[in-house]
């Protein structure tokens, strides 16, 4: 009878230990044919409450996104285009800096990647992918697809041939974006069935950018109407229009024509730029550290000529010969007067144009063409306003010198941004040379010095005798000071939420502390395999060396297991490892080891191998810590801490592990180990 006891003992034990490995998002995978050789592969999951799983474009420097390897690609296969999500949310994280992004809990999921068969006698197309999830604590998981591919004949032929079988009842069908219409069949890797079904295209993202780019050149196209080269035109053109036209409303009808004129030759230039490098080729060079470097010289070299070192001026040849075909008079005289326009305030225009497609080129598809019917639209609207209603004219505020000074705060901002793109050329190639606190002290000094010109103190070569300052420059100064003192606490360590997508994340700094922060380090030499921790902690990144130096020095060993991009794990030491008692213990009395659950630096290949415990192949250190957690303490979760002595066993008996908590808890955990150690 005892015996029975102890083995349902035993059985129930094991249970509540295999219990706690969380599988929290379940994937299934389907294959869409799009054609003899053409396929979609669909991966969908569904999380449970509260978990959520990182999108593939969670930025730099924040939790870990999602990533797929394809496998055996070369010959057998070719990847069109990038992956595309469902519906996805953003939310700033105020412990990394960073917005990130992440599928609803609770709703169903999918990423789609198209592909192109090469080898006709592909079977089987092997994915993997790699994703974090996340609620108070995180799991860095693993996924492994299989799609079957349906055979394909070595000629062409248009014939598609899928048995259709009944689909699961409780599928669960996913909220999509957009619906292509054309038909296709389907096979479905679940429960071994297939069926057919309308393959849905989906790209929010894109949507989004797209409106994103849309309301930047509207609002960058207003901007434009009050340069000194455009402004004082809109009275001009419009009076031209509304006297010489016979009528009144073969006047409005002219203006109306000069309008869509403009947004035509504005909306061809946008199809230009992506005719000549392509919808893709854009998104490309966009991301490209070349591409950054020039953009940011071009940026300064624009903002140079908005603060008045120079104009940018097209030839004055090309403006006579267009003036000259305005003459002709009719539609395609007034298509010539917009092109006039183009040219004449092209030495205004022109950065903001080139800014402008930029910004659409990292959008990529139609961006610019979007972005330059925005800049376009805000442009000619008061044209064919101010033709319908011209008594609002007299409304318009005289032309003066506050038309050099909007000129003047859009070559400050130029500058500003030209540094986000140096930034991004710094990032990927990690030289460490714009990092947070740099970038933050560059905008201090722009925008500061921005302020002093608004309460004119500074003048530039194109600015008028200033008696007085407006009551609008100064609101306008004060709005900007106010901003150049927020950024301040940056250099400190600050979010500055407003500004997250601009500056480099919180990881990328100068000092983990910030300026200003001690920074001297002992002068004690550090155990060998050992670094500096979060606030100044002798840590160990590899378990052996850690084990080591705990009998050495005849402490007790506090494992963490964490990750690079655990948000929760930042939030204990932060505010927990901080607490005066706790960091005391973590600096005095335990030997701390953190290992790294996400780090992807590959093992060496005598060091890899497959584990049957976890059935998965350990290839890199973040794996191989990974599955050291999971078989000895039967837990995949991060922030994850235990206790144990030199001989590994555990010192907390009745709460062996300890998670996300609070400071008093995880004091008196640390305590009662402690206590169980000197015993």
């Amino acid at each position: 009878m005892k015996k029975l006891i102890y083995v349902l003992f035993a059985f129930f034990a094991l249970h509540s230990l295999s219990a706690q490995v969380l599988k929290p998002v379940k994937w299934t995978s389907k294959i869409e044919k799009n054609s003899d050789t053409e396929f979609t592969l669909v991966f969908e999951g569904i999380s449970e409450k509260d978990w959520h799983v990182y999108s593939q474009f969670t930025p730099d420097g924040g939790p870990l996104p999602l990533e797929f390897d394809f496998k055996d690609q070369n010959g057998n296969y070719k990847l069109i285009g990038k992956a595309v999500e469902s519906k996805i949310e953003k939310k700033f994280n105020d412990v990394f800096g960073v917005d990130e992004y992440f599928f609803p809990a609770e709703k169903k999921f999918s990423i789609k990647q198209k592909i192109k068969v090469v080898n006709t006698a592909l079977k089987t197309i092997n994915v993997q992918a790699d994703y974090q999830v996340c609620k108070e604590v995180c799991i860095n998981d693993k996924e492994k697809f299989a799609f079957t591919i349906p055979a394909i004949s070595a000629s062409s032929t248009t014939e598609k041939e899928v048995v259709a079988t009944e689909t699961p009842a409780d599928s669960v069908q996913i909220q999509e974006i957009a619906v292509d219409t054309a038909a296709t069949k389907t096979t479905e890797i679940e429960a071994n069935t297939t069926e057919i079904v309308e393959p849905i295209t989906e790209d929010s993202n894109k949507n989004r950018g797209l409106w994103s780019i849309f309301f930047l050149a509207f609002l960058s196209g207003f901007a434009a109407l009050l340069t000194p080269c455009v402004f004082p035109l809109i009275p001009m053109t419009v009076s031209f229009f509304t006297k010489q036209s016979k009528t009144k409303a073969a006047g409005i009808r002219n203006a109306i024509i000069y309008g869509i004129s403009i947004i035509i030759i504005y909306v061809a230039l946008g199809s230009i730029v992506t005719a000549i490098f392509g919808a893709d080729a854009l998104n490309s060079l966009a991301t490209n550290v070349w591409f950054n470097l020039i953009f940011f010289v071009l940026l300064i070299f624009f903002a140079t000529s908005f603060l008045g070192a120079f104009e940018i001026m097209l030839p004055n040849s090309w403006a006579n010969k267009v003036d000259r075909q305005a003459d002709r008079g009719g539609i395609i005289g007034i298509l010539f007067m917009a092109l006039a326009l183009a040219i004449v305030s092209f030495s205004c225009t022109g950065p903001i144009v080139g800014t402008l497609l930029f910004e659409a080129a990292s959008i990529g598809g139609i961006g610019p063409i979007v972005g330059m019917f925005g800049f376009s639209l805000a442009l000619a609207l008061p044209f064919m306003l101010f033709a319908m209603f011209p008594g609002w004219l007299n409304t318009l505020p005289k032309s003066g010198g506050w038309l050099n000074t909007v000129k003047v705060f859009l070559g400050f901002l130029e500058l500003a941004l030209a540094f986000k793109f140096l930034s991004n050329a710094d990032l990927v190639l990690q030289l460490h040379l714009i990092e947070r606190e740099v970038f933050i002290a560059i905008w201090i000094a722009i925008f500061g010095t921005l302020a002093l010109y608004l309460f004119g103190k500074i003048t530039l070569p194109h600015d008028s005798p200033l008696p007085f300052i407006s009551v609008g420059r100064l609101m306008t100064g004060l709005l900007v000071l106010t901003f150049t003192v927020y950024l301040i606490p940056g250099l400190w360590g600050a979010p500055l939420k407003i500004i997250s997508a601009f500056p480099p994340p919180m990881t990328y700094s100068e000092s983990p502390n910030g300026i200003g922060a001690t920074t001297s380090l002992s002068d004690t030499k550090l155990p060998e395999g050992a670094v500096y921790g979060p606030h100044k902690i002798v840590t160990f990144d590899d378990y052996e060396d850690g084990l080591a130096y705990a009998n050495e020095v005849n402490k007790p060993i506090l494992l963490d297991f964490t990750g690079h991009a655990c948000v929760n794990c930042r939030k204990m030491e932060n505010n927990v490892w901080s607490e005066e008692n706790i960091l005391s213990i973590l600096k005095n009395d335990v030997v701390l080891i953190s290992l790294y659950v996400d780090d992807k630096r590959p093992l060496p290949k005598e060091e890899q191998f497959y584990s049957k415990e976890t059935d998965s192949d350990i290839e890199t250190i973040g794996d191989k810590w990974t599955e050291f957690m999971l078989t000895r303490y039967q837990t995949n979760t991060q922030p994850l801490y235990v206790l144990t002595d030199l001989n590994e066993k555990n010192l907390n008996p009745k709460q062996p592990t300890i998670s996300y908590t609070n400071a008093k808890a995880y004091e008196n955990w640390l305590k009662t180990g402690l206590s169980n150690f000197k015993k």
